[in-house]
């Protein structure tokens, strides 16, 4: 299964990662993404350049904490042991996860010993690597970007995020870079079978989840080395049926650290996703759903996977006779963009429920396969629109002429209408809550294309602006 690949900016606060990562990904974001609800708030998308399509990660300021009594004025307290081992954890963890690394400097501001750090770890690594010289806003400075060859690595690109000049540059080094990684984002060729990635915060119970489904089975088949790094894949057997567990797990940093390390957390969990068929989004039941979670299942369903949504911990809340059910409707509330998905409730570590991961998991995994006749998808069209009928747009109508599902794993629909840009988001999303209560596309993304009448005939998935 094929991935794109993953880029990691890292660096000291406000150098202008977060401005760089608007660049790269908010204008496709706003095309290609039109799911309300769905979390945004910068922190990883899409990109594309030279036909190269790529995820863009802001990892977040390396947060560098002064010592007490220290006489630095600068944002960094440059002779501190400990903010220099904080910036080596935290850089390691993107290191290890992403495939290649912007390290985004501040050209005015000049060499610090927080971009020394980052860099000696960044030399030691077989990353490709590259160095943004940000703030580079006129001529004056320009001459700035050549101090920051001293970081002994070799690409060093001076940019301006928030005028978007040099950036044109540094994304033709990047894309160049991918060359050289070209084989690390083929598919493979494995037969077709059930992979599974567990998702989720930190501590959230990822480990125990694992291990418990290892032993519940009883039926190791055998455990290989994943391509992430830290992750390990394990086979395991399911009524006879192999099934592969990707574990996401071995975050354990204690300390201050911790906000670093759930923003790095969210690149590992992205390459298992990338390489899943179904995500199990575990949660922890004492904390609810947390803004991770939400960043979590938006990268799920951009990625089309199917999701089941675990909610761990169980046997430590207080329960009464609507407990559940109240908990059901929060986690609907905060994530109603995924309502279609799955919710079990367990705990991996008395091992409540644990029998049904896997069986909802294989559910919702044959749900991707559902194939609906032409014929009743056309009459389920023609009900919906006789019940809601489309507004119209000025004078021109909408009208609705044919629909089929030409696509399954996962199901994607096509309609003939007579205009695609009258089609308004909030009718796709009704056409498809009709879809889905007709039929069982449990925890499976449902994609809608909309094509206009006598259009060329092209593949539907490639019809990007017009697909949900």
């Amino acid at each position: 299964m094929a991935r794109n690949p993953i880029v990691a900016l890292v660096g000291r606060p406000n150098v202008g990662k977060s401005t760089l990562f608007n660049r790269l990904v908010g204008d496709r974001v706003a095309v290609t993404h039109e799911i309300p609800g769905t979390t945004r708030d910068r922190l990883h998308g899409e990109s594309f350049w030279n036909g190269v399509t790529f995820q863009v990660v802001d990892t977040g300021g390396i947060e560098v904490y002064q010592p007490a009594g220290s006489r630095d004025e600068s944002p960094l307290a440059e002779g501190s042991r400990d903010f220099v081992r904080e910036i080596i954890d935290q850089a390691m963890i993107a290191i290890a996860d992403a495939d290649a690394i912007i390290l985004v400097v501040d050209a005015q501001y000049g060499v610090t010993a927080a971009d020394e750090a980052i860099a000696e770890i960044l030399r030691r690594s077989d990353k490709q690597v590259l160095v943004a010289a940000n703030k580079i806003d006129d001529k004056m400075h320009e001459g700035e970007v050549y101090d920051f060859y001293s970081l002994g690595l070799e690409i060093v690109v001076g940019i301006s995020a928030i005028h978007g000049l040099g950036v044109g540059d540094m994304l033709d080094e990047l894309v160049k870079s991918f060359g050289v990684l070209a084989a690390d984002f083929e598919g493979d060729d494995e037969d077709e079978h059930l992979k599974i990635a567990i998702v989720g915060r930190p501590n959230a119970g990822k480990s125990t989840l694992l291990n418990k489904l290892i032993g519940e089975e009883r039926a190791i088949v055998s455990e290989v080395a994943g391509t992430t790094r830290d992750a390990i894949d394990t086979d395991v057997s399911y009524f006879g049926e192999r099934v592969t567990l990707i574990d996401t797990a071995g975050l354990r940093r204690r300390g201050r650290i911790e906000a670093g390390v759930e923003r790095y957390s969210v690149i590992r969990a992205m390459k298992a996703i990338s390489r899943a068929d179904v995500a199990l989004l575990v949660v922890d039941a004492q904390l609810g759903v947390t803004e991770q979670d939400e960043h979590i299942a938006g990268y799920i369903i951009e990625e089309y996977r199917s999701l089941v949504i675990v909610v761990n911990k169980w046997d430590a809340v207080e329960k009464d006779a609507f407990t559940m059910n109240e908990f059901t409707e929060r986690i609907r509330d905060r994530l109603h963009f995924v309502r279609y998905a799955p919710i079990v409730f367990i705990s991996a570590l008395d091992g409540q429920r644990i029998h049904q991961v896997i069986e909802v998991a294989y559910r919702v995994w044959e749900a991707r396969f559902l194939r609906v006749p032409t014929a009743e998808v056309n009459r389920l069209m023609r009900e919906a629109i006789d019940k809601h009928p489309p507004h119209a747009k000025g004078t021109k109508r909408l009208r609705f002429l044919y629909a089929s599902q030409v696509r399954t794993d996962p199901p994607l629909f096509l309609f003939h209408v007579n205009d695609p840009s009258q089609v308004h988001f909030t009718y796709k999303r009704y056409l498809e809550n009709q879809i889905r209560e007709a039929y069982q596309f449990e925890g499976a993304p449902i994609r809608m294309s909309f094509r206009a009448r006598g259009a060329r005939r092209t593949d539907a998935a490639n019809q990007s602006p017009s697909v949900v």
